[in-house]
């Protein structure tokens, strides 16, 4: 891994001063546009566990919001691990290997969810692993991002949320935005090399906060270290997104999420907004109206190359409709709301 970072690096990546290792961006930081028309990111901060042997898929039917024991080969689902109030202590992309269910998740929380789970194992047969330790993730969309793959591959995944695999490593397609595809390519880092001077002279090279603000508006919630056990699913839009199957058998947290469903009208929901100052996921947000307490928080944000940030927050439905929210106080920098990518349901609004 440290030789992909090098290698970006003498590209023009931007690593950060903090040691980790993280690639924010190529420079500067893309924008909605520049997105749209096509982009290859180096994704780093992900990480990514496999769970194998015989009970895999059972165990993790037990303890997530989807379906994992029905998950097929060609399947890419997002699942959810609550607390027992219902509460997300992580999301994840989630596909089934040949010997393992993969989970990919933000990497803040990675090595704390993998304890936390290996300790319900027990008797069953299941093991974690961390598998993200070999393998980098290149994040590529927008309008030429068919063009780009297709010569690597040959042939792409069809639809969103499914997947191949290739010589060349997994192909994901994950949910469509600007009216096109994108893909989460996991290479190892010699095939990455390999293909980045193509995929960066087709498409706009950059790191993660491109990925990131193509999530955003993906209207695609992650839940990261700073907002660990703050939404239940529905609140993150997640049951919208197909993160939850309300037939499956019982997990943490199900009888709050079932009851949020079923019982009465839910009163919080997951926008898409824009901010001309930095903003983090964790950060409140306030009505102008109700001055004396928070409306909501933000899930997740990224620069969005015009000196601010996109972001996705977390609202009372009724600060939603009014749109007159502030961060960080009542009288701090207004929020101005975009279209959500999708419809909230019809029957909240």
């Amino acid at each position: 891994m440290n030789n992909w970072n090098e290698y970006l690096s003498s590209q023009g990546a931007q690593l950060a001063t903090d040691g980790s290792g993280h690639v924010p961006d190529f420079g500067h930081a893309l924008t909605v546009a520049e997105l749209a028309s096509g982009f290859v990111a180096a994704i780093t901060d992900q990480g990514l566990l496999a769970v194998s042997g015989d009970d895999a898929a059972t165990f993790l039917h037990n303890q997530l919001t989807n379906d994992v024991e029905h998950l097929g080969l060609a399947d890419v689902r997002l699942a959810g691990y609550c607390t027992p109030k219902g509460r997300l202590q992580a999301t994840f992309l989630m596909w089934r290997g040949s010997e393992s269910v993969f989970l990919q998740l933000a990497r803040d929380i990675a090595p704390a969810l993998q304890k936390r789970l290996s300790m319900f194992v027990m008797r069953a047969k299941a093991k974690f692993s961390d598998a993200g330790g070999a393998m980098v993730l290149l994040g590529i969309g927008g309008a030429g991002a068919e063009a780009a793959l297709l010569p690597l591959f040959g042939a792409l995944p069809a639809t969103p949320y499914s997947r191949i695999d290739h010589p060349l490593g997994t192909l994901l397609r994950v949910a469509d935005v600007f009216g096109a595809p994108r893909y989460q390519w996991l290479a190892t880092p010699e095939a990455a090399q390999a293909a980045w001077p193509a995929l960066a002279s087709a498409l706009r090279p950059a790191g993660t906060d491109a990925w990131r603000l193509s999530e955003i508006h993906a209207g695609v919630p992650q839940v990261t270290l700073r907002t660990q056990e703050q939404f239940v699913p529905q609140m993150v839009n997640f049951e919208l997104l197909g993160g939850v199957n309300f037939k499956k058998g019982c997990y943490p947290g199900q009888e709050i999420v079932a009851r949020s469903q079923y019982l009465g009208k839910l009163k919080r929901r997951t926008a898409l907004a824009t901010i001309n100052a930095p903003a983090q996921a964790g950060d409140e947000v306030f009505a102008a109206d109700d001055p004396d307490q928070p409306c909501g928080m933000i899930v997740n944000s990224a620069p969005n190359g015009a000196g601010g940030v996109d972001v996705l927050v977390e609202m009372k439905l009724a600060a939603i409709e009014q749109g007159n929210v502030h961060l960080g106080s009542a009288s701090g920098v207004p929020l101005r709301m975009l279209p959500m990518p999708y419809a909230l349901d019809a029957l909240d609004l």
